[in-house]
């Protein structure tokens, strides 16, 4: 039995290692951090105040996607997010005509990621060094240099920079995914005394620092209170204040969240900020995914061939179909 070896335990990888166990290979998942979903991540604290503070929602218009979330949606995994959302621009408030149905992971984001990743062997808290091939196998280590094995395939679910790291033996690939430029998001998590009781649930922010604010508790099967929010500076300011503290960042967008909403400061239960380093493909692959087929190896992630959450998916069932094909 073929052996596989993916590194990155995001939507992409995920899909890939939950498709090819399916059909019979054995298959390893290494994940540097605690747990599945990458930027499909929530967040939860020890007041149980959970946050979707990566991806936001997610919608399905290729036909393999739609179907997929159309069994998601029967097992309870997914739900659609029917939130009032609109643009503010300036303090005016432009409503959202538009038919566009958005889903969401229930209870978290991470749900999906967690549903697929159901009886798979991963192997957390392992930054995985550059894989080497040796003798017609890729060999891994972690960073610190412990042996994770030799397997015959190996794929690559990581921002494109990374990825361009851990190709380094494979210098076509990793010289197209040094080409994809990714810019980072400050993500605000924020939890309030009391409801703010605006009139409407999530708004796309125009001529401002943020670029989205999101009231999180308005997402089917979370908890109604506290009133929680999730802010997303724009790629732009979140560029420019890459490296001033999370402190000095969440004091920052807090008090724009308060100008964007024409609101007064209220009581804060709850805040913080997070850094995506990577969040955003600026320049994504036209190409679904890289694979070179005589070596075995390849990459997938949402820059490659369209960003968002159902870029990813189709991203890494892509490059699964590759690894079938051969």
């Amino acid at each position: 039995m073929p052996s596989l070896a993916v590194i990155g335990a995001g939507i992409s990888g995920l899909i890939c290692a939950r498709t090819l166990q399916d059909h019979g290979l054995s298959v390893k998942v290494f994940e540097k951090s605690r747990g599945v979903g990458g930027r499909m991540s929530t967040r939860r604290t020890d007041d149980a105040l959970h946050f979707d503070h990566g991806a936001q929602y997610f919608t399905a218009r290729d036909a393999l996607f739609r179907g997929y979330v159309k069994a998601l949606q029967h097992e309870g995994v997914v739900a659609a997010w029917l939130g009032r959302i609109i643009v503010l621009q300036k303090g005016v408030t432009i409503d959202q005509n538009e038919s566009t149905v958005r889903f969401v992971a229930v209870p978290g984001m991470n749900s999906i990621c967690q549903h697929m990743a159901t009886d798979l062997s991963i192997e957390y808290q392992t930054k995985v060094a550059p894989p080497r091939r040796l003798l017609g196998r890729w060999w891994l280590a972690s960073e610190d240099g412990t042996e994770l094995g030799a397997y015959d395939m190996v794929i690559i679910s990581a921002p494109a920079p990374q990825t361009a790291q851990l190709l380094r033996d494979v210098p076509e690939l990793a010289e197209q995914a040094d080409r994809v430029e990714m810019s980072g998001c400050w993500a605000v998590m924020l939890a309030l005394e009391e409801s703010l009781a605006l009139p409407f649930d999530a708004a796309f922010i125009h001529q401002s620092p943020l670029s989205w604010i999101a009231r999180n508790n308005s997402k089917p099967n979370r908890s109604p209170e506290p009133e929680t929010w999730i802010l997303h500076a724009s790629p732009e300011w979140s560029e420019t204040n890459l490296e001033r503290s999370a402190e000095q960042v969440a004091a920052d967008l807090l008090e724009e969240f308060w100008r964007s909403i024409g609101t007064q400061p209220r009581a804060i239960k709850y805040i913080t900020a997070h850094r995506w380093r990577f969040a955003l493909p600026t320049s994504p692959l036209e190409s679904r995914c890289l694979f070179d087929t005589g070596l075995q190896v390849g990459a997938c992630g949402d820059w490659c061939g369209g960003p968002r959450v159902e870029g990813a998916f189709l991203s890494g069932a892509a490059v699964a179909d590759r690894l079938l094909g051969l």
